[in-house]
């Protein structure tokens, strides 16, 4: 309530736009009634709000950590640039302390970054260095309303021991244990691996000189964005969702549309590299379907969209390709399988739903092989 107050404070200052997500886990008998609060904040503040429901899958974690996987994972489909949250001091100094009780390396001891990524998306913590107590004067002093989550008191958790228990015990002899422990996780954080020093490292290992200051600097700045080009010794460094990619500066030969009738192998210089096919029965492409059509490799053209769930509707290669992490680059220059005007196949992705073989049929399984 605090961040969302904050933000909305800022908004005309710094012109950024403003939304929020509601993760809805549906655990506490009150998820409906919270999910409500949400919307007629929101509503009264004119605060965009997305509602994403979520089902909370155990397995082999707990239920603490199920329910944080479930909430990165809405999360990570917002699309914004970047995600505010509101852990404050109080949980930093708690996650540094579990993290060492359970034996964490110099990462575990770090606790949470200020800021981080999250799914090529910048991921904030603005109130990092702010105590609970101090947020909760705030919130008292502008009048603002929030809900407690109930099951904040339950001790069977972890965290909510270390937070009931462990804290006022320490806080009776180590007043300021918190800001120790903070500060000790700014120490770690600062023995961790340097950025420039492993991207340096990295181009060495690649047979290219070390860049500039401004060039590398550059270079984090656009790793850190998770999207960006640069040209470098003669290469092109591209950076997407914090991985970088080499390749050459020489321009792409045009690709037109190629026919396949049937053959094992096709060749694709153009795009670097071949598609191969091969038979099976019950997988892949219906072959009975494609007989007698035009079958034809393309590429994007915009717009395209498949279906790779019979029940579900059909979706944009763009999206498709984007939760996949296919590189935009690489997006352009995929080779699609067309038969007619209806788009059956994608490399990465694969066959449409409504071109798929049934189980006794006699299917084809293509496949996309790049040279390099």
């Amino acid at each position: 309530m605090v961040l969302l107050h904050v933000l909305r404070a800022l908004q005309p200052q710094f012109g950024y736009r403003l939304s929020a997500v509601h993760v809805n886990h549906g655990i506490s008998p009150n998820a409906g009634d919270w999910e409500k609060f949400c919307s007629a904040l929101c509503s009264e503040l004119k605060v965009p709000l997305k509602i994403a429901r979520v089902k909370v899958s155990r397995q082999r974690k707990g239920l603490e950590a199920a329910a944080r996987e479930a909430r990165r994972a809405a999360l990570s489909k917002a699309p914004v640039d970047a995600i505010a949250l509101a852990h404050h001091l109080d949980d930093q100094a708690e996650t540094v302390l579990l993290n060492l009780l359970r034996g964490a390396g110099l990462e575990g001891a770090s606790g949470m970054a200020a800021r981080s990524r999250l799914s090529g998306k910048t991921l904030l913590r603005p109130l990092l260095q702010v105590s609970r107590e101090e947020i909760a004067a705030y919130a008292a002093e502008h009048r603002l309303g929030w809900i407690e989550d109930e099951s904040n008191s339950d001790t069977a958790f972890t965290r909510n021991f270390v937070r009931h228990r462990v804290g006022p015990l320490l806080e009776e002899r180590f007043p300021r244990w918190r800001e120790a422990l903070a500060r000790a996780a700014r120490h770690f954080a600062s023995r961790r691996p340097d950025a420039g020093k492993l991207l340096r490292a990295w181009l060495k290992e690649k047979g290219l000189r070390a860049p500039s200051e401004a060039k590398l600097a550059e270079m984090l700045k656009q790793m850190r964005a998770g999207r960006g080009a640069l040209e470098h010794e003669g290469k092109v460094l591209r950076f997407y969702r914090e991985r970088i990619f080499t390749g050459g500066k020489s321009k792409r030969p045009a690709f037109e549309p190629q026919a396949w009738h049937g053959e094992a192998r096709l060749e694709l210089p153009a795009l670097g590299g071949e598609l191969r096919f091969r038979k099976a029965r019950g997988k892949g492409i219906d072959r009975k379907r494609l007989e007698g059509g035009k079958v034809e490799v393309r590429l994007r053209s915009g717009g395209e969209r498949l279906r790779l769930e019979a029940r579900r509707p059909r979706r944009t290669l763009k999206n498709l390709f984007q939760e996949t992490g296919v590189p935009p680059w690489e997006r352009e220059r995929m080779p699609l399988l067309f038969c007619g005007e209806d788009l059956v196949w994608a490399p990465r992705l694969g066959v449409d739903a409504g071109w798929r073989a049934s189980s006794t049929a006699p299917g084809i399984i293509p496949e996309w092989r790049a040279s390099s």
